[in-house]
């Protein structure tokens, strides 16, 4: 929840619930304090959501293990380290990082809770063994769910500049652009000059080849993905 935009809060519940998702909870588990781990109380939801489906030899077995499954990078070693803080007053015991595949295999138990005794298993991230259009491939990718990052075409324009940050204008003072613009090969290029990300490339001309210095558009890009993901560009929601 930290990089999403709240104000669309009732609308993701909603379309949550038609797809048959009661239990929603929002959290951030990169603060230290985990405050919102502790308000949401997600443990007794947990026990609750268990206790209410009929499982086999469930009355005889008070302990709990259950597997934490989700997309690359969208926060599952983070969110036990924050429960095990939260409830055992222990470090963290699940590697993290702002990449995908930090978790290469189902690690052993990991006990986040001592009343029920609770374990979670952390696990690879997994998506669909098909994206299903160029756009989802490319919010994946802007989203850091993929090793490989997709960083502008011609045809696709950076998710077409996406909507939301050139309302927003996050982008304009982080980079201190004179003013905002909907050409996302021109933002770029103020970019690369503000942070002096140029590159030296040969040029023909009719007295023949010289060097000359050019705007660097492939770093600018990657700063400004590394910017968005790090919630540098405003809070924004791809779907």
């Amino acid at each position: 929840m930290d990089l999403a935009d709240l104000s669309k809060k009732q609308s993701i519940l909603k379309k949550l619930e038609k797809r048959g998702v009661s239990n929603v909870l929002f959290t951030d588990c990169l603060k230290q304090r985990d405050e919102n781990v502790k308000k949401v109380e997600l443990v007794p939801m947990v026990v609750k959501v268990i206790e209410s489906e009929a499982r086999f030899n469930r009355e005889e077995n008070t302990n709990y293990c259950m597997m934490v499954i989700g997309v690359p990078n969208v926060g599952k070693s983070s969110l036990i380290n924050s429960l095990r803080r939260t409830n055992l007053k222990k470090g963290r015991a699940s590697r993290v990082g702002g990449e995908p595949g930090i978790t290469k295999a189902v690690l052993t138990r990991i006990q986040v809770c001592e009343r029920p005794i609770m374990h979670l298993l952390d696990t690879p991230g997994v998506l669909p063994p098909k994206i299903e259009s160029i756009e989802t491939g490319m919010k994946l990718a802007l989203c850091g769910e993929q090793k490989q990052v997709i960083i502008f075409t011609p045809k696709n324009d950076l998710l077409s500049f996406r909507k939301q940050l050139v309302e927003k204008f996050f982008y304009v003072e982080k980079y201190d652009l004179q003013e905002p613009s909907d050409d996302i090969q021109n933002v770029l290029k103020r970019i690369a000059v503000k942070l002096g990300k140029t590159q030296r490339v040969k040029a023909i001309t009719g007295v023949g080849n010289i060097t000359v210095t050019v705007p660097n558009y492939t770093a600018a890009a990657y700063d400004f993905i590394r910017a968005f993901r790090k919630g540098e560009l405003g809070q924004v929601m791809l779907d």
